[in-house]
């Protein structure tokens, strides 16, 4: 029996690319059991921040989802890296802090010191706000919108098999280009599948970070005023000022990688990155900028407003929207279209039939519903192929030359249930089948009535019915043959 398998380019990574992925694991374990010294937090924290940075913008210049495949499986590890550095953070503060704010090293000192200026109750009103838009905004969006692009794509699943088969029997693409679109069709399904539980991720981040700045809070002050007797006032301002920091540190690269979900699922695919996408659709038409420039010019001609900056950006805007009408006109008058052929452009001439554009037919050919196809294939513990391969094998012992191989294709246009045999590309047999069902055949003694679906069985033409599974004892009471469907002789 003759298979295709088509095999995807592997490229072969460097060695130690082929690394990056265990280390990363044992390097989040041992934040979770191992005290960590403040320099080696400080390079952490800086490599999570980096790699938020490299994500964000590696979506941003991915032309269609599919070129950042391994999206997901970054925002899981980038996930559980900032949970365990929080974890290593944690532990680090509740026994350092009493020390001062440069207990956890020097990022989450500059976090605490540099971004809220010292001050406990700016951090806490920042934080509150970083987490709100991270939590309450961006995540929430990108979930549902990986939801329903998830929900829409496996929907489209079988329009689209059916497009791709359609252009392969009209010539417009071959067997290989058809195999890679249908690959493509499978993988962006299992790409927004991926992606609508790697945003549950990010919100569950988002949780976590607001439970972790309230555990640190209270236990580091119940630590530094019970353990160390230090001053309220200084333990509040200590533990906090370090528990903010470490929130913030967290929660920057958090917001960045919901960020990069948000634009990864909200991407089309297209011939251009992100940005050259928005620009060229946002300044498309310059009479976006006129207007915009219309209306900024009068309000900032309006008592009380900031002429300044209202009147300089309205000045910006117009000299945008002009630039842009005249780069238009000059295209429109200079330059050709694309879409008009020369006059004296002569048609290419047609080439002559050949043996090349004669479509080869299978010998034996065996079509299924999409229902069948755990049937055959092995992933799903199908052993069609196999019982085939054996049927082949005897029939040439037996009859003493080689049986042809027999090519199984699934077929949309069949009923979900329907399997078809063809013969030289012409139908010699068609069926139903039942998988989650089994098939009682009537030998000829049976003493009662079952109910299900009465049919033939297709090896015997005896009288047979489609059975639930759990009606097996009372088929073994009144002498009904059982077979499972695959047991069906083909």
């Amino acid at each position: 029996m003759a298979i295709t398998n088509v095999l995807p380019n592997i490229n072969i990574p460097i060695k130690g690319a082929m690394l990056g992925a265990p280390l990363l694991l044992m390097a989040i374990l041992a934040m979770l059991v191992l005290p960590m010294p403040p320099i080696v937090l400080d390079i952490f924290f800086t490599f999570n921040i980096a790699l938020a940075m490299v994500v964000v913008l590696a979506t941003v210049y991915s032309r269609k989802p599919l070129d950042f495949s391994t999206f997901p499986t970054v925002l899981l590890l980038a996930t559980l890296l900032r949970l365990a550095l929080n974890i290593a953070s944690t532990r680090v503060v509740l026994l350092e802090g009493h020390t001062g704010t440069a207990a956890a090293g020097n990022v989450i000192q500059a976090f605490g010191d540099f971004v809220i200026g010292g001050n406990y109750a700016v951090g806490l009103v920042v934080f509150a706000i970083l987490v709100i838009i991270n939590f309450v905004v961006v995540t929430k969006g990108a979930g549902r919108i990986s939801e329903v692009s998830a929900r829409f794509t496996l929907d489209a699943m079988p329009g689209k098999q059916m497009a791709i088969d359609a252009d392969l029997n009209a010539g417009v693409i071959d067997q290989d280009e058809a195999q890679q679109r249908r690959t493509e069709v499978v993988s962006e399904a299992d790409f927004y599948g991926s992606m609508d539980g790697a945003s549950k991720f990010v919100r569950g981040d988002a949780i976590a970070g607001i439970l972790i700045l309230f555990i640190n809070i209270i236990g580091g002050l119940s630590i530094g005023l019970i353990q160390h007797d230090m001053a309220f006032s200084e333990a509040m301002k200590n533990y906090t000022l370090l528990t903010i920091g470490d929130g913030l540190v967290a929660q920057l690269p958090s917001l960045v990688l919901s960020t990069a979900a948000a634009i990864m699922v909200t991407r089309v695919s297209s011939d251009q990155d992100m940005g050259g996408h928005i620009t060229s659709q946002l300044l498309k038409n310059p009479r976006s900028l006129g207007v915009t420039s219309a209306i900024l010019g009068i309000s900032g001609m309006m008592p009380g407003m900031p002429n300044v900056v209202f009147l300089g950006l309205a000045a910006v805007s117009g000299a945008g929207a002009y630039y842009l009408y005249k780069q238009q006109n000059t295209s429109n008058e200079s330059g050709t279209p694309l879409e008009v052929k020369p006059e004296d452009e002569k048609p290419a001439e047609s080439k002559d039939l050949s043996w090349d554009d004669v479509l080869p037919v299978d010998t034996i050919g065996l079509e299924v519903g999409y229902k069948l196809i755990p049937l055959v294939d092995k992933k799903q513990g199908g052993q069609l192929m196999a019982r085939i391969k054996g049927v082949r094998k005897k029939l040439t012992q037996d009859l003493g030359f080689l049986i042809s191989a027999v090519h199984i294709r699934d077929n949309l246009e069949l009923s979900p249930s329907v399997y078809r045999l063809t013969l030289m590309g012409v139908t010699v047999g068609e069926g139903e089948v039942y998988p989650e069902r089994e098939l009682a055949i009537n030998p000829g003694q049976v003493f009662g009535e079952l109910s299900g679906i009465e049919t033939k069985d297709p090896a015997f033409g005896m009288d047979a019915v489609w059975i639930e599974p759990n009606q097996r004892d009372q088929v073994s009471l009144i002498s009904v043959t059982r077979r499972k469907p695959w047991a069906i002789p083909l």
